[in-house]
């Protein structure tokens, strides 16, 4: 089975009719994924699906959504790596040049 049959099998299950521009939604996930960080790319692609129902948006529409999103995520400011800012705690001292090497030994 390859996505299309995935994607006519699961429009079935869900009882929706649904015209799909597959590489558009996975190309917003990828960068969503890279540029934000991986849970990034099915919570994009499911609001840009949101927004689009919402609008009961043309096709057209729909590829001027998605470059707004992916311009978002394209130029978003923390890399994907990075910890939330909010998450940091700054009491914490920067021990990262201390020589831990004898410190298991010292507990014994």
């Amino acid at each position: 089975m390859n996505l299309h049959d995935w994607i006519d099998e699961l429009c079935d299950t869900l009882d929706i009719e649904a015209e799909i521009d597959e590489a558009l939604v996975l190309d917003l996930a990828r960068v969503a994924a890279h540029n934000v960080e991986r849970p990034a790319a099915p919570i994009t692609t499911y609001l840009l699906g949101i927004a689009a129902g919402q609008k009961s948006a043309s096709p057209e529409r729909i590829e001027g959504l998605a470059a707004k999103a992916q311009f978002l995520a394209e130029n978003w400011d923390r890399p994907a790596d990075a910890p939330d800012p909010d998450d940091i705690d700054d009491d914490v001292p920067d021990d990262s040049e201390v020589d831990h090497t004898l410190d298991a030994l010292e507990e014994e």
